[in-house]
């Protein structure tokens, strides 16, 4: 994008910052500018020029700039476009870990990661997408330090601490705060993986009228004698979720996933889908800080049917707890597909570090630091955001010019002539971001799968460069 169009996206998402000086707000737009343009590799190589590069530095060391303010125009933002929409906006919760192991100077400030031996921070993100996968924004960022733990702690010195890990699951939903309307209003929905499965967390939920769809990761037990499946009484909730008689089958869109024996491709899985009502009550001895009030909520079970997976695949598993009904199949369904968009956090998560290179800087302070992860998280965000803009509905139909300047699609159309041609500015915005992924070495073979974050971030950087050729050749005619 060239620079023109990416100042205008920086002064949006950080033209609103309050520094404490209009110069730092001005500096922090034109550095954000430049990244967006090359938003790959070091800080260096993302900013070649020493003034713009130093200017980063001296912004970062300014007592007033913090990751706190420098994310805050894009999480109002984010915010303003999650009131604006009149659908169900999901709040995709997820933790990932920033190594900082390389910078020595840091070890003393940063936290333990890894097995321990490592330093850095557990980054936990909370991302607005619409029920139909539209990436809204950044809504929320947490950065911890996981403190170490001295030997022969008590666990209720443990369940007080401030720097529980477990808290962040809450820290991240303090940070948005539930959508204040009526019933008919906007629906905002907390999506969570099994991390968040802890009875702390789900009173937090229900105790602040929050609505929400988490994995369970525990056989917990059920309270009371009304848990019946399809032939007997339960006192489990997995046993309870496994005999729920079915609703109806359906094809449910299973991302790749990393495992032991490598990466798995994505695929659909079919599935049968159950549901039905249950009771929860923290036990005497559940982690956290927890009321053991009684928490009336639904589970939907979703199983992929026996023999469909492919090859040495685990079959799919769901077990879903929510405290929306669930008590028809289109209800269920609704649920399962909130929970099938929680990827794209983990997509969000190799973004911040395939994409923007948030682990490669080497300051030398958290607190210079912090300001610089939050700059390049913000940034990902937006090209979170322009990615998914090639899998909407209406790519097809859309100019590309809607999105990027005339000279972008001209180039990059003029240079993929074998592809369109000739140089032309008809193209849409699939045409447009699948020539940007072949330019980054993207193949676009029939079984391949929606360009990643390395082959896109190639071809923006590429193209960049070919527009600033262009323009250069364009000064040199004009004398």
């Amino acid at each position: 994008m060239e620079a023109g169009a990416a100042e205008a996206m920086a002064r949006e998402h950080f033209g609103q910052a309050d520094l404490g000086d209009a110069r730092r707000t001005r500096r922090l737009v034109k550095t954000a500018s430049l990244i967006l343009a090359r938003p790959g590799g070091t800080l260096p190589s993302k900013l070649p020029d020493w003034s713009d590069l130093m200017g980063l530095y001296r912004l970062a060391a300014a007592e007033a700039v913090t990751h706190e303010t420098v994310t805050a125009p894009h999480r109002h933002r984010t915010l303003q476009r999650m009131r604006r929409h009149e659908g169900v906006v999901l709040l995709v919760h997820d933790s990932t870990e920033l190594d900082y192991t390389h910078v020595a100077a840091l070890w003393d400030e940063l936290g333990q990661i890894g097995n321990g031996g490592g330093r850095g921070y557990v980054c936990h993100n909370t991302l607005a997408v619409t029920a139909a996968g539209e990436v809204l924004g950044l809504a929320n960022q947490v950065l911890h330090r996981r403190r170490i733990v001295p030997r022969g702690e008590k666990p209720s010195a443990k369940r007080s601490h401030p720097g529980r890990e477990s808290r962040l699951w809450l820290k991240g939903c303090q940070g948005v705060e539930p959508a204040a309307a009526g019933r008919d209003g906007p629906l905002w929905v907390d999506v969570c993986d099994r991390g968040a499965d802890t009875i702390e967390f789900i009173e937090y939920q229900v105790g602040h009228g929050r609505h929400f769809v988490i994995r369970c990761g525990k056989d917990r037990n059920l309270d009371g004698d009304e848990h019946i499946g399809s032939d007997r009484v339960h006192r489990k909730l997995l046993g309870y979720a496994r005999d729920l008689l079915p609703l109806g089958e359906r094809v449910v869109e299973v991302a790749a996933a990393a495992s032991g024996k490598g990466k798995s491709k994505p695929r659909a899985a079919r599935v049968v889908v159950s549901s039905g009502p249950l009771r929860l009550r923290a036990s005497r001895f559940a982690r956290g800080e927890c009321q053991r009030l009684p928490l009336d909520l639904w589970v939907v079970h979703v199983r992929e049917i026996e023999g469909s997976a492919p090859g040495a695949a685990a079959a799919l598993e769901w077990v879903l707890l929510s405290d929306l009904p669930a008590d028809t199949f289109e209800k269920a369904c609704e649920r399962v597909d909130w929970y099938g968009r929680r990827p794209v956090v983990e997509d969000y998560h190799k973004g911040l570090k395939t994409g923007v290179g948030i682990e490669l800087p080497q300051l030398e302070q958290t607190r210079r630091l912090e300001p610089v992860i939050g700059l390049l998280s913000v940034v990902a965000a937006v090209l979170l955001e322009l990615r998914h803009t090639a899998r909407r509905p209406d790519a097809d139909d859309t100019p590309a010019t809607t999105l990027v300047p005339r000279l972008h699609v001209r180039v990059l159309s003029g240079h993929l002539r074998k592809l369109y041609g000739q140089p032309r500015e008809d193209l849409t915005i699939r045409q447009f971001l699948y020539g940007v992924a072949r330019l980054g070495g993207y193949l676009a073979r029939k079984n391949d799968g929606p360009p990643g974050w390395l082959t896109l971030w190639r071809g923006w950087s590429e193209l960049h460069r070919m527009v600033q050729g262009a323009k250069a050749m364009r000064r040199t005619k004009s004398v």
